[in-house]
């Protein structure tokens, strides 16, 4: 059985309230920085976004095979296991991040197309075909940036390193939703319908509607919406009412037949079936846990 790390954070960040890193890695197969597991196996508790700046290889995901090359971007997520299986004079920008101690705005960040394909759907539906055809961008002078805030020792050095952390999140977004090539437009057309849905979650939607949006056919998009998220479209929609109304919970005074009719629930009684489902409790009960 093959032997995988576990990477901690600490190992990573130095400021705990502030968990953001930069590791480049240079053309070399030593090891460029303490716990540097670029050729192990390992996996970690956070979020590994990679840029390559020169060379190629093979790099090892969940037991399968991509061929990585100058220029492309994508993300690792924390419990995948993964390696570089070949280096070939391969340099790299690691940029470390923990998405659940960061206050990233998840539910602006998804309503872009590129976000959601490349932060969110994309290591799900992995293979020898999508990888290939990673992002391809110069991100370079955003990196720069970032590396010098995390090196200040000012106030405001962890907002601000936090901000340009965002930056990159949105520019790559950005340049992903550029016209893709054209093993990657099924994968595109659900992030954009996967926009609409979060963007517009009060809207009552009909597959039909969502399929032309998508040129394509209801089947086929049906299809491609549970390759991609493992759901239908409806569910999704569902999944993402009670997202928000689990915030309005936390976050407003409302009441709870209030709140579910504001997030799209006409019925309150299916709205709370459907809320215990999906967080184990009524709201009410959801609505007392502590933050």
């Amino acid at each position: 059985m093959e032997l995988v790390f576990q990477a901690k954070s600490e190992f990573y960040f130095s400021d705990p309230d502030c968990p953001v890193a930069v590791k480049r890695v240079a053309a070399s197969n030593a090891a460029q920085h303490l716990h540097d597991l670029t050729t192990e196996p390992h996996r970690h508790d956070f979020a590994e976004l990679v840029i390559i700046t020169a060379g190629n290889g093979v790099q090892v995901v969940d037991g399968g095979e991509y061929a990585v090359n100058l220029g492309d971007v994508f993300l690792i997520q924390g419990n995948g296991a993964h390696y570089f299986l070949e280096r070939n004079r391969v340099s790299m920008i690691n940029v470390l991040y923990d998405p659940a101690r960061l206050p990233l705005p998840f539910g602006w960040l998804r309503r872009l197309p590129g976000y959601n394909v490349i932060f969110e759907l994309e290591p799900s539906v992995r293979s020898a075909e999508t990888f290939k055809h990673h992002l391809k961008l110069s991100a370079a002078e955003i990196v720069g940036k970032l590396e010098r805030e995390l090196e200040q020792d000012t106030p405001g050095a962890e907002l601000a390193a936090f901000q340009r952390l965002l930056e990159l999140i949105v520019f790559i977004s950005r340049c992903y939703d550029a016209p893709p090539a054209e093993n990657l437009a099924a994968v595109m057309r659900v992030g954009r319908i996967i926009s609409l849905l979060e963007s517009e979650f009060m809207r009552e939607w009909r597959l039909e509607e969502l399929a032309k949006l998508a040129a394509t056919s209801p089947n086929n998009l049906l299809r491609l919406f549970r390759t991609v998220t493992g759901t239908s479209p409806v569910d999704y929609l569902i999944r993402v009412r009670l997202r928000r109304a689990a915030e309005a919970l936390k976050n407003t005074p409302g009441a709870v037949a209030e709140i579910a009719a504001d997030c799209g629930f006409a019925d309150s009684n299916y709205f709370a079936r459907k809320f215990r489902a999906a967080y184990g409790v009524s709201p009410r009960e959801f609505r007392k846990r502590p933050l």
